[in-house]
C-alpha cells in the first residue's frame, strides 16, 4: 500500500509528459546522458595518468636508499 504501483507510475509519466513536452525530455536525456559520459571519460583519464606516472617516493625515504 506505501509502493506506487505500475498505474501510479505511467499517470506521473504522462502528465510530465504533458507538461514538460517529449521534445524537452528528449533534449534533457540527452544532455544528461552527455554529462555522464564526460564524467565516466574525465575519470579514466585521471585514472590512467595516476597508473602512467611513476610513484615518487618520499625526501626522507630517497635517502636512505
Amino acid at each position: 500500500m506505501g509502493a506506487f504501483s505500475v498505474w501510479h507510475w505511467l499517470i506521473l509519466l504522462a502528465v510530465i509528459a504533458l507538461i514538460f513536452g517529449t521534445g524537452r525530455l528528449k533534449n534533457l536525456g540527452k544532455d544528461l546522458g552527455g554529462a555522464i559520459k564526460g564524467f565516466k571519460e574525465g575519470i579514466n583519464a585521471e585514472d590512467a595518468a595516476q597508473n602512467a606516472a611513476p610513484q615518487a617516493l618520499p625526501a626522507d625515504k630517497q635517502k636512505e636508499h
